[in-house]
């Protein structure tokens, strides 16, 4: 399996060259240059298997054993997992006979983003330490400087998926006073000497934008040797599919029918909801995907209307920070796709269609950067709406779910999923079975939480939410550096003066 940039400027990349290159030198992201099928037995062969297991079995799909052996691969994935308090890894609660959570916060950070980022941290020290034991005595080692912009969840489980891994140095910036005090905490009290807390005063795409110019920046990217843990990172999304899978088994075992579960994702970069659309790609039956977005909702009015646009008067603050976004840095993948299904004629090879659809998609791009907003054609917007649905949810709708869930069924949820929730509602329907993506545990945002469940008398926040990790968070030591000004130089400054 190769990879290539959906923007045209780079191909033939091996799975390693894929991970540790992070972002295209074109300003693409990278794809596989084709979606495996599942094995015709995978149904009956991979329904018992642990998620590690199959784990296993998908990576497989997308990595030559030349690259990482089997049992190379099986040991990556189980030391990645050690860490996690389920021992399902990512367990499926029921809510009612036709309603479903999967649990994905229970890894080290209590985020969905720890199943992807402990394998990719193993992963480049995988790498780093292969190349490094094939050096001379006199050569230097090759380092790696890991560069990412947070809004809340991917900093801290970017930090303790690559705390004191060898040869690498990680840099999260995240947008001072925009994330929860927990998320804040839980980056900057990590103190190892690799690691590096940038507080921005800005947006998270203030952030985002900082480290795109970082790895589009020749020069400095080959002074430092760049990586990206950001959901841009294949890696990440390919570790995500897995969940999707034993989603579905669990389901199968809890329903007893061949059901065809429809997932609902709060989606706020793509990454997490396009892992679903791979798996479904992949051969995996999901009725469809849908989207809920909070009040940040560009990803909304694209399926209700084919214009990716920015909204006027920038990001909205809401109960859902990891969410709030201006600009989803994974639907260029999805773009790619819809320029590819609607690309040339049938006449037309394989490669003509994808060079086209890069050029396609580049085009977009092009414009989204220049003027805040691109339009697809209508073929692709059809083509978009055969997977996928789409909600928008406001942030009173999200304290009232938030509140109802707990009243009837004593299930407490964060913000985020509680979009997800609130969108399943409204697109539910009988006889049809969902599944709502439960992104982080509920203690890492308290102010939304007590805020929608302060008339439950009965409940304690510390008591009954607080994990025991999170109860002196707040007052550990720290170290931060502040970065004044939305200012490239300045990161690159506080960058060098670390290395």
């Amino acid at each position: 399996m190769k990879y290539f940039s959906t923007r045209g400027g780079q191909s033939g990349l091996s799975f390693e060259e894929t991970v540790l290159t992070g972002l295209g030198s074109d300003g693409g992201l990278f794809i596989p240059e084709s979606i495996p099928s599942l094995p015709q037995d995978w149904a009956s062969s991979w329904a018992d298997l642990s998620f590690q297991q199959l784990s296993v079995q998908v990576l497989s799909l997308f990595i030559s054993p030349e690259e990482i052996s089997h049992d190379e691969l099986t040991t990556l994935v189980t030391n990645s997992y050690k860490t996690f308090r389920h021992p399902e890894i990512t367990p499926l609660h029921q809510l009612s006979p036709e309603k479903y959570i999967l649990e994905l916060f229970h890894g080290p950070t209590y985020a969905f983003k720890d199943v992807a980022l402990q394998l990719l941290g193993n992963l480049f020290e995988f790498f780093l330490l292969r190349r490094n034991a094939k050096k001379s005595a006199d050569e230097p080692a090759e380092k790696l400087t890991v560069v990412g912009a947070t809004s809340g969840d991917t900093g801290s489980a970017a930090i303790y998926g690559l705390r004191n891994k060898a040869h690498i140095s990680i840099f999260i910036l995240h947008p001072k006073g925009r994330v929860s005090p927990i998320q804040e905490a839980q980056m900057t009290t990590v103190t190892d000497e690799n690691v590096h807390n940038l507080a921005v005063q800005g947006t998270f795409d203030d952030c985002q934008d900082i480290v795109k110019t970082l790895f589009g920046d020749k020069e400095f990217n080959a002074k430092h040797h760049l990586g990206a843990v950001n959901s841009i990172n294949w890696a990440r999304i390919l570790a995500q599919t897995v969940y999707y899978f034993l989603a579905y088994f669990h389901l199968q075992k809890q329903v007893g029918y061949n059901v065809v579960p429809q997932f609902v994702v709060p989606t706020g970069n793509f990454g997490d909801i396009l892992a679903g659309y791979y798996a479904k790609r992949m051969g995996l039956p999901i009725s469809s995907l849908a989207v809920a977005t909070n009040e940040n909702d560009i990803l909304y009015r694209f399926w209700k209307t084919g214009k990716y646009e920015k909204a006027e008067g920038g990001v909205k603050e809401t109960y859902s920070p990891a969410m709030d976004i201006m600009i989803s840095s994974n639907f260029e993948r999805l773009l790619w796709y819809l320029a590819f299904g609607t690309a040339g004629s049938g006449e037309d090879s394989e490669e003509a269609r994808r060079q086209k659809a890069c050029a396609a998609l580049s085009g977009w791009m092009k414009s989204v950067k220049a003027d805040g907003r691109a339009e697809v054609p209508i073929a692709a917007l059809e083509q978009a709406r055969e997977d996928f649905v789409a909600e928008r949810v406001s942030d009173p709708e999200i304290l009232e779910t938030i509140k109802q869930y707990y009243v009837n069924y004593k299930y407490i949820v964060d913000p985020h999923t509680a979009v997800g929730l609130t969108a399943s509602g409204r697109l539910a329907e009988a006889g049809k079975c969902q599944v709502v993506l439960s992104t982080a545990h509920p203690a890492k945002f308290s102010e939304a939480v007590t805020k929608a469940l302060g008339s439950a008398g009965e409940l304690n926040f510390e008591r009954d939410v607080l994990p025991e990790e999170f109860r002196d968070l707040l007052q550990r030591e720290r170290r931060v550096i502040n970065i004044k000004n939305v200012d490239v130089e300045e990161v690159k400054a506080a960058i060098e003066s670390k290395l």
